[in-house]
């Protein structure tokens, strides 16, 4: 969960890598370095943002075209500048960044000390630049060295490495994201798109046990399992340097929260053809598991009431990280959909990689082209929902509902109408976007910005929007937030209600009548009734109002919350594009 970025041509490198980092800077932003190759290395790294580091250091001011940079998420070892990339070697010829985790790293690291090796951090990510300098003491040349170096790692990774003394870049990539761009200014490598896209939109996927040579003249890529050169195609992305800008906002989570207005009618406009593949798919399964983590999990929880309703299916929605205790039960007619805004989340490529032992077909539910989850499956959708860039998933979460929904009707036969219904969400979803309504849930979020605690109650599909919810407002606000189904309110969480104690209560049409006595039953106690609903009711203390849209309910209703999200983060200090501990993709399991 750490964002790197290479870069090698006639460009001056330096604006490149801090540029492109500060757009990875979603992936991790507890520290970060640059090391360029000049005449010699030039590195600077430090503890702290981007920006920060820069105006301690001033990254601009590197020389040379060819280099590589880093920007942190610890996960060996603590944030110090000992432990920010780049790493070198004892001679400090070979400089490397990392994205991912060595398994094996401390026995090869007793080895390598045993050598007469000195590392200078704690992190399992120094032991490669040794290892490569172990391995040319032998007599080996820089790629070589570098193939037998990454042979002996167990875990995942991501590489990019430089020596001091050879004009190139080495890539490496298995089980962490790694992608190459390609322009008549030079070539790019990073774990996303977004960190090059200014300069190029023609990009190389590169896949597991890949290893990319990359010089001025171009680049060759070797399988280091099947030991030859292989070929990868160049592709071409569609999306805008703009979608990756905030533009005139202060912050890439209210951009991609008003973004919805378009991302939405985005997944709704699918390849029919496609759409009619996957579900005849689905209707010949037997046994259909969803699959994902955090906020996607949520949309799969969703998308299971309303296939249940619509399409008249049942559904088994699995965390990711719990799947693999699932596959004693998977056969060859199973379909596992699997969903994940990067394509790259640890847990779910597990979670697929345990299918596919059982020759179960898998479809995915990606935003990501050429991701390692689109390359796994059988088939995928694209969510279309261009780049998110705060860690916090806002419109990406939105879109997966939308082509859940689109695929809900589709399997009845009523794909028109589908469709027809997420069109006409348009101009609802402007007005819950709109300057007004972020006012009027500004207010609100004056008056819980000092909570210690929030519950949120649903039922049915309200009971999936109350889980994304409380994930919002805890993620970004730092306040716990506690979601419920509205009938286990009664069965130990309202020991906690005391007086003042807020709950926001989402309504529908359907579940009126209950989950209003749920309401009552807080605020007999002396909880504070935040009401999401398309009426207003004498219980609230406080109303949001949102249409009545029956099946596409969970998209209206989670609108106002992930503003109330932003505006409480706003309101507490904190930043809401980089909430503590957290970054865009889980990487690691």
């Amino acid at each position: 969960m750490c964002g790197i970025i290479g870069y090698i041509g006639n460009q001056n490198v330096a604006p490149i890598l801090f540029k492109g980092l500060k757009r990875l800077e979603y992936r991790g932003y507890d520290s970060a370095g640059i090391a360029t190759l000049g005449s010699d290395f030039h590195i600077k790294k430090d503890v702290g943002r981007i920006d920060e580091i820069h105006q301690r250091t001033n990254f601009l001011d590197m020389p040379g075209s060819l280099g590589i940079g880093h920007t942190r998420w610890a996960s060996h070892g603590g944030v110090t500048k000992e432990n920010a990339h780049p790493h070198l070697d004892c001679n400090e010829k070979i400089a490397v960044v990392h994205n991912g985790i060595i398994e094996n790293y401390q026995e090869l690291k007793r080895n390598l000390i045993m050598a007469g090796h000195r590392f200078k951090s704690q992190t399992d990510t120094e032991i490669l630049p040794h290892l490569i300098e172990e391995i040319m003491k032998k007599g080996k040349n820089f790629h070589d060295a570098a193939i037998s170096a990454l042979r002996s790692l167990e875990g995942s990774y991501a590489f990019l490495i430089l020596n001091r003394n050879e004009r190139k870049l080495i890539a490496a990539r298995k089980g962490s994201p790694l992608v190459l761009g390609v322009s008549n200014e030079g070539y790019f490598a990073a774990s996303d798109i977004p960190a090059f896209l200014e300069h190029t939109k023609n990009v190389v996927y590169m896949s597991d046990y890949d290893l990319a040579l990359i010089t001025d003249k171009g680049f060759k890529i070797f399988n280091l399992i099947e030991n030859r050169e292989i070929d990868r195609k160049i592709d071409t992305v569609d999306w805008d340097i703009k979608q990756a800008e905030k533009g005139e906002f202060e912050h890439f989570m209210l951009k991609e929260i008003s973004e919805q207005v378009d991302t939405i009618q985005r997944a709704a406009h699918q390849n029919r053809e496609l759409i009619d593949h996957v579900v005849k798919e689905i209707r010949n399964a037997r046994g259909i598991f969803f699959v994902a983590a955090g906020s996607s999990y949520h949309a799969c929880l969703a998308a299971s009431y309303i296939m249940s309703k619509v399409s008249k299916l049942h559904i088994n929605v699995v965390l990711a990280s719990e799947f693999p205790h699932y596959e004693h039960y998977l056969t060859e007619k199973s379909l596992i959909i699997a969903v994940s805004q990067s394509g790259e989340t640890a847990d779910v490529l597990e979670a697929v990689k345990s299918a596919k032992v059982k020759r179960s077909k898998v479809i995915s539910l990606v935003n990501v082209i050429g991701s390692s989850l689109t390359r796994t499956s059988d088939m995928f959708l694209n969510i279309n929902a261009g780049p998110e860039i705060c860690v916090l998933s806002t419109k990406t979460y939105t879109s997966q509902l939308a082509l859940f929904i689109l695929l809900s009707y589709a399997l009845s036969d009523k794909y028109d109408e589908g469709k027809r219904k997420l069109t006409q969400l348009w101009n609802e979803i402007y007005h819950l976007t709109s300057a007004t309504t972020r006012t009027k849930i500004k207010e609100l979020a004056e008056k819980l910005q000092d909570k210690d605690h929030i519950f949120l109650i649903g039922r049915g599909l309200q009971y999936a929007t109350a889980l994304e919810a409380a994930l919002k407002i805890k993620e970004v606000s730092y306040i716990h937030a506690e979601a419920l189904a509205g009938g286990e309110l009664k069965h130990g969480t309202i020991a906690l209600v005391e007086n003042g104690t807020p709950c926001i209560v989402f309504v529908s049409e359907e579940n009126e009548k209950e989950i209003l006595s749920n309401a009552m039953e807080v605020k007999s106690r002396g909880g504070n009734i935040i009401g999401v609903s398309p009426k207003n009711n004498d219980i609230f203390d406080f109303w949001i109002k949102v249409p009545e849209a029956n099946n596409e309910n969970p998209i209206v209703q989670i609108i106002p919350i992930q503003i109330l999200a932003y505006q409480l983060a706003v309101l507490r200090g904190l930043d809401p594009d980089h909430p503590r501990n957290l970054a865009k993709s889980v990487t690691v399991k």
